[in-house]
């Protein structure tokens, strides 16, 4: 066992640790679910896997708590693969190495942690385990493949579980309590073309973005981070105009819930114009940089001779890609009017994929108002057609609709200041929680969402507070002791 160990709680943190060492990036977590339910096997839970891949443990109520309001416990096993360029990681097959930080943090080396959401399922798993926490008959849902389209919680059936009341794992802000969440919507753009040669004379050139700092397309929209596809669009554009470029290849970002942190576009040059081409990138480096001083402050930006591509895209076609991406809407689009702080829409340019004749631009829209994420939907439509490129907009979810009368809310509430002699702040979320699509099938479940501090998810920079993970602990057990009686 790892030095996480010897961190509180015992439990959890050993649970989180034989996590990390089982790769479970979305869509692969079959090796991290086997392994769940042999431990569920060797602890004598019961534990049961449906066809869509979740996972539902039982375990009976602990002495003199069999007339409580039943419970359910809930996470997913799957974590986001991000790693930084320098770090040669590969998320199917290589363990995370997580480890502890002087200034009170766990973070992993070099790449995304997975605290979201392994802290989550390491706290029900531990509860699962434990022979000293009270509580009424309890359940725990761990399901597959949350952030790449939310596949387990659109796959739960009805009746597969009998609790009454649903305990999220998956806030990010300790001292948090959770009652609503963002819908979301993809956008997929597509289009094709036929390459053309390298007209005569002309240099290859790479332009490369890295070090920016990304984050979660819903948590950190509202923070100002640059947009690696905006800017590379940005200099692109300039460079077209300025040094006659043509673009051979653009490719940045790679997950639709993560901001794009790096992008790299081969470019061929005209001969004469190397010189200017240079001096731009890095006339444009120290414009970006002066842009996002407070917020990228690790940004670089280079141009740097290579081979001459052997094809380009037609002038047309880096016309309207380039005039596309540029026009779709990024970032905070509108702030909630009931809510003062809360992002109500927005949009993350993820991903844009333009090389070998086919153009992919992936988008995530996210709301708490569905018809203001569907007007997104329908402004992506429009620039799209007027580019002449296809666009499906698909794995659209609700949002989770606040229910500030909720009875778990009211009992958690009261549970959070008992224990630590302080009121809770109470909110929506502007990220997407499995608890909105819960509530299709099971419509009278009390539900709740809160977690310990992680930083960063979503990126390579994704830490997990180690004090908040152990109030994060003390308040499931003591809210688990105080639920009420049927």
């Amino acid at each position: 066992m790892g030095e996480l160990a010897k961190l509180y709680p015992k439990s959890l943190w050993e649970i989180f640790d034989n996590i990390c060492a089982i790769p479970h990036p979305s869509k692969h977590e079959e090796k991290l679910a086997a392994w769940m339910m042999e431990w569920a096997k060797k602890n004598n839970i019961e534990c049961k896997q449906d066809a869509t891949g979740n996972l539902v443990f039982r375990k009976p109520a602990t002495k003199g708590m069999e007339n409580r309001v039943p419970v359910i416990l809930q996470a997913h096993i799957d974590m986001v693969p991000q790693a930084n360029a320098s770090t040669k990681h590969d998320f199917t097959k290589d363990p995370i190495k997580p480890r502890i930080c002087e200034d009170g943090w766990v973070r992993a080396t070099g790449t995304t942690l997975g605290a979201d959401n392994g802290i989550g399922g390491s706290a029900a798993l531990a509860v699962l385990a434990s022979k000293d926490v009270a509580h009424g008959p309890l359940e725990v849902l761990l399901t597959v493949d949350e952030e790449t389209g939310m596949t387990g919680a659109f796959g739960l059936k009805k009746g597969a579980l009998k609790g009454e009341i649903l305990i999220n794992l998956d806030s990010e802000t300790e001292g948090e309590l959770y009652v609503g969440c963002a819908g979301g919507l993809d956008g997929v753009i597509t289009m094709n073309y036929r390459n053309t040669a390298v007209p005569a004379g002309m240099k290859g050139y790479q332009i490369v973005i890295t070090g920016l700092n990304g984050g979660h397309s819903g948590m950190d929209i509202n923070l100002g981070r640059a947009n690696a596809n905006k800017l590379m669009t940005r200099v692109l554009s300039t460079a077209a105009e300025k040094c006659g470029i043509r673009l051979a290849s653009f490719v940045g970002g790679n997950l639709r819930n993560a901001i794009p942190r790096e992008a790299v576009a081969i470019v061929a040059v005209p001969e004469a114009n190397e010189k200017a081409l240079t001096k731009l990138v890095n006339a444009f480096a120290k414009t970006a940089k002066a842009e996002f001083s407070a917020t990228e402050p690790n940004m670089t930006i280079k141009a740097k001779a290579i081979d001459t591509p052997a094809k380009v895209m037609p002038e047309a076609t880096q016309e309207k890609l380039l005039g596309m991406v540029f026009a779709l809407p990024n970032g905070v689009l509108r702030m909630s009017d009931s809510m003062p702080g809360l992002v109500e829409t927005s949009n993350n340019l993820a991903v844009v994929n333009a090389q070998n004749g086919k153009i992919q631009i992936i988008s995530l829209m996210r709301s708490s108002v569905d018809s203001a994420k569907d007007a997104v939907g329908q402004k992506m439509t429009a620039i799209a057609r007027l580019a002449g490129a296809d666009i499906v907009l698909e794995a659209g979810y609700p949002g989770w609709k606040p229910n500030m009368e909720s009875p778990i809310l009211q009992t958690a509430k009261k549970v959070y200041k008992d224990k630590f002699k302080k009121d809770p702040a109470f909110m929506a979320i502007h990220a997407g929680l499995e608890c909105a699509l819960f509530s299709v099938n099971y419509p009278n479940w009390d539900m709740i969402s809160f977690g310990p501090t992680i930083m960063h998810p979503h990126s390579p920079d994704e830490r997990v507070n180690i004090e908040s993970v152990g109030k994060f602990w003390d308040f499931i057990v003591a809210l688990l002791k105080n639920i009420p009686k049927k």
